[in-house]
């Protein structure tokens, strides 16, 4: 959405479907399509949750019928931190009310996720608050333990449970422990795809670009626009007295010797479902109608500011498009605004997630298109006048006041708008002494120091920088040869620059 991605401002989007009514021939399609899933799964499936596993969001990676002796459903929460608007926990506590049985939300503390530090874990942290208290409502437990004790086959094991439930996430690590887990696991395992409007199963390779992937996947969205019930448990947990969790309202990193703490948390933004909802709300009835004119004017709070709530799964994209259409149902004239932002938030966005699902080199050159490692090859040898230091460019010292501005909001605020993200991977790359350099350098401050760093977003729009991906090819021209190039003195000109510096003046 307006800070997911580094990459220019895409085509304007498809109009969104006033009145989400799903047109009959896409109803019928669905409906085929998930009952010919749910007569493929195992035939001792008790018929209320094949209709469940059948559903496209759902993807069944252990097959097989729940455990007649087990005591609880669980769903193992990893992607979707949030207890409201979570199909994936929506599934959990439907097949726990047709087997008769509670649910048991699960997350694990893991002390060493791949470039996560401390402002990271602090804004999860604030949101498993928000998730136990929103799940409570739903009589729904919520278990949460840190590592050392973290250990997901143990913890289905200590809850005896009949059947898991996971949430998708494409990202390469997350996606080895859900493999790891149905390989070792004993009972059914399924997971549910909450990240995204449009299942990304439904598409079954990568997409070249946004206009390969946009009238697509605007024409399935209507299909799956269904407003959330946030159905209630109808059975409670009893948490046995001997059983082993820990305080979600406790500080989760206390004793992580190995936890990178050299970044703070970001002072200006407060993780969890409650303060998403907040932003969201202002957003809509406060900005939206503006966003189309203020978008591009970093000096201004003029976007959502929503992609670390995306990134935590603290909101939901389906929750964000509802309200966004809501919005200009009472207010016709902010239509071109809407279009403006959901053309980011759900083709964009749910581009960069195609890309990390199936494209393995996501975050390596050999992402690159052909057209682009032709250029790339010719331009090796180009002289980079000035280069900088992985480190200077981290402590913001370079010639450029825009750039180091740019930088030190990053390091401050774990956060950058989305036109100044752009520039920023743009000089980078010519600063560095190749693409693959710049690309690294990119991702390791990238992931260090924003808080929806380590995400699809992040990692697609490295690559439209340093390798045109999702891009077309330019005029040539030294260092980036047909890559896309933005200029200082351009971009300057395109917004009040010099209030963003003088906002971002120090670190």
């Amino acid at each position: 959405m307006d800070s997911v991605s580094v990459r220019a401002s895409a085509p304007r989007g498809k109009k969104a479907i006033s009145g989400r009514a799903r047109p009959d021939g896409q109803g019928a399609e669905r409906a085929a399509r998930e009952e010919a899933a749910a007569r493929a799964l195992h035939a001792d499936l008790p018929q209320a949750l094949r209709v469940l596993a059948g559903n496209d969001r759902v993807t069944v990676r252990r097959d097989g019928p729940p455990d007649t002796n087990g005591k609880t459903v669980v769903y193992w929460m990893q992607r979707a931190q949030r207890g409201v608007d979570n199909a994936a926990l929506d599934c959990a506590v439907a097949v726990a009310n047709a087997l008769g049985l509670p649910v048991v939300v699960y997350f694990a503390g893991i002390s060493n996720f791949p470039h996560a530090n401390l402002r990271h874990y602090v804004f999860l942290n604030q949101g498993l608050r928000d998730v136990e208290a929103d799940l409570a409502k739903r009589n729904v437990s919520f278990v949460l333990r840190n590592a050392p004790r973290e250990d997901w086959l143990r913890m289905f094991r200590d809850v005896e449970a009949a059947i898991v439930i996971g949430d998708e996430n494409p990202m390469r690590v997350p996606e080895g422990w859900r493999q790891h887990v149905a390989k070792g696991i004993k009972v059914p395992f399924w997971t549910v795809d909450a990240d995204v409007i449009v299942p990304m199963k439904r598409f079954e390779k990568a997409q070249y670009a946004a206009y390969t992937i946009r009238t697509r996947l605007w024409r399935m969205v209507p299909e799956y626009v269904e407003p959330y019930e946030n159905p209630r448990a109808l059975h409670a947990w009893k948490r046995p007295k001997s059983f082993v969790a820990d305080d979600p309202a406790a500080d989760m990193t206390a004793g992580w010797k190995d936890l990178d703490r050299s970044v703070g948390a970001a002072p200006d933004l407060v993780g969890g479902a409650h303060a998403a909802q907040a932003r969201l709300k202002l957003f809509v009835t406060k900005m939206l109608g503006e966003y189309a004119e203020r978008r591009n004017h970093p000096e201004v709070d003029g976007t959502s500011l929503l992609s670390p709530y995306l990134h935590y799964g603290h909101v939901s994209p389906l929750r964000i498009l509802m309200e966004i259409e809501a919005a200009v149902a009472k207010n016709p004239s902010w239509r071109e605004s809407a279009d403006s932002f959901l053309d980011e938030m759900v083709t964009w966005r749910e581009l960069c997630v195609n890309f990390v699902k199936y494209n393995p080199h996501y975050d390596d050159p050999q992402c690159a298109e052909p057209w682009a490692v032709t250029t790339v090859e010719k331009h090796a040898h180009d002289v980079r006048d000035p280069t900088y230091t992985v480190q200077q460019m981290e402590h913001a010292e370079t010639y450029d006041e825009l750039w180091n501005a740019a930088q030190r909001q990053m390091v401050r605020r774990g956060w950058m708008h989305n036109y100044m993200r752009m520039y920023w991977a743009k000089k980078i790359l010519e600063w560095s002494p190749s693409n693959a350099e710049a690309m690294k350098t990119a991702i390791y401050l990238n992931d260090k120091y924003f808080l929806d760093g380590r995400d699809p977003g992040g990692y697609a729009g490295i690559a439209w920088a340093m390798y045109g991906k999702f891009d077309r090819p330019w005029g040539e021209r030294k260092v980036f040869g047909k890559i896309r190039y933005m200029s200082g003195a351009s971009t300057g000109k395109k917004f009040k620059s010099k209030d963003y510096i003088a906002q971002n003046a120090a670190l």
